[in-house]
Parts: C-alpha cells; structure tokens; sequence
C-alpha cells in the first residue's frame, strides 16, 4: 500500500483538562474513503478536526504527539494554516452556504486565497466545480440566485464544490448527511464514491450503514481511543476487538 496521506503518532488532545483524544495512531492512505465512528462524544470530530488543525479555534486546546500531512508535521510553529485548510478542506454537518449568489459563493475562496482574478478563469473554475458535483446543468441558469433558495442537498453539494475549487489534497466531511432525507443522502455518497477518485476522504458518520456503503476503511472509537482501524468490510464483518463487534452488533452499552 502507498504512503500515508494523512498519519497521527501518539496523539493526545485536551480540552482544558479533559482529555478528548488518547494516544491515537492512525494512517489513511490517499484516494480512500476513510470513515469514523463511534458513539457520541468519543472524539470522532475532534480527530478530523486535527487533520486542518480547526481544533485551534477552542480555548484552552493542547495537542501533543505528531499529525504528519504527507510527511509534514502540521502542528510545527511553522505551519502556515491558510495553507494548511486549503489543501485540506471541510464540509459541516448542516449546509453552511453563504448569504450570496451561487457563484460568488464559489468565487469566494478563490478571491480569498489570490488564486485567479481573471473573470474568464473564474467562469471556468466555478463551472468545472460545479460539474464536478453534478450541480451544472441544474445550476447554470441560475448562477446569480442567492444559494439560500437550493434545497438542503443542493447546498451541502455546493459546500462541497466550494471546497473541491480550491484544489485540496483532502477533504474533510464532518457528517455531512444528518440533515438529509435518505434519497439525497444516498446522492452525496454516490458522489463521494466519484470524488475519490481525485481527493483522499474522511468521513465521520453517526450512520454505521453510510460508513459500510461508502467508505473503504473504518475507525471505531470510543472514549477518545481508537479501538480498531481496519477494512470496512473487516471491521463489520470480522472485527477483531469485543468492544467494535458490541458496537456493530447493537450490544454496545
């Protein structure tokens, strides 16, 4: 198997004092579905949120151990994290679409980053996007409307698109359906299963059957600790621990 895209070493993660990650080792390799699961509040998104380094917006944060991104270390002093949340981008949980047009909500990190000022090139980067997330002969048309008026799974695939423009190594989903109804739930991960041909995915889920349809690899964690990384069709079919099978099973607690 290819290098580690993304590998934590003996991660720890406080908030204040209470310890929300603990000695998490993991690799996820590129061009992957990864999915995280686990009970609520065993630290699911506080270890994607590690891989762009969002964790430092809360007060009183302190990280120990290593988070390599393609061999470098993102928690260096030195690490520039613009950077950083450029190559690897985030989808949240509800769409969070700007109080702007469909294309200048595409425009928008475009500008932000200096990557292209010609009209010409923007027109091209917002289409490609677009496509991309099988939103441009819908959208087309109507790329001047406020992208408040697309329904639910318009916005989270818009969202998507905002991220994918900017060209990441990495996209980071942090339970990007829980809002959705289940036929589009079903059309973001068949959209997912496409963009993984060109981005390495991690995805966490409270939906153990999301995780088993879409991802190629599974972390269960609980308590803050990884438990069992593996498959995922390894992890439901075979897991090696009790307390992953207790989970998988409906036993857990």
């Amino acid at each position: 198997m290819d290098k580690a895209v993304i590998e934590t070493i003996r991660l720890n993660l406080y908030y204040g004092d209470f310890l929300a990650l603990e000695e998490v080792n993991i690799r996820i390799h590129r061009h992957r579905i990864t999915a995280i699961i686990g009970p609520s509040g065993c630290g699911k998104s506080t270890l994607l949120r590690c891989f762009n380094r969002m964790n430092d917006l809360v007060e009183s944060t302190k990280v120990e151990g290593q988070i390599l991104i393609e061999g470098e270390d993102i928690l260096s002093d030195k690490m520039d994290l613009i950077s950083l949340r450029k190559k690897v981008g985030m989808v949240f949980q509800r769409p969070n679409v700007f109080n702007l047009s469909i294309y200048d909500n595409l425009r928008f990190g475009l500008r932000i980053h200096r990557m292209m000022s010609e009209k010409k090139k923007i027109d091209e980067a917002v289409q490609n996007a677009l496509e991309h997330v099988g939103l441009w002969d819908e959208l087309k048309d109507r790329l001047k409307k406020n992208a408040r008026t697309l329904s639910l799974e318009q916005q989270q695939r818009l969202c998507i698109a905002r991220v994918i423009i900017l060209k990441p190594d990495i996209v980071l989903l942090d339970e990007p359906c829980s809002t959705l109804d289940p036929v589009s739930t079903l059309k973001i991960e068949e959209l997912l299963r496409i963009l993984k041909r060109d981005y390495t995915i991690v995805i966490v889920t409270h939906n153990m059957q999301q995780a088993a349809r879409v991802s190629d690899e599974t972390a269960f964690m609980h308590l803050g600790k990884l438990i069992e990384f593996a498959g995922t069709a390894e992890i439901f079919s075979n897991p090696k621990e009790k307390l992953t099978e207790n989970y998988i099973s409906g036993r857990f607690g």
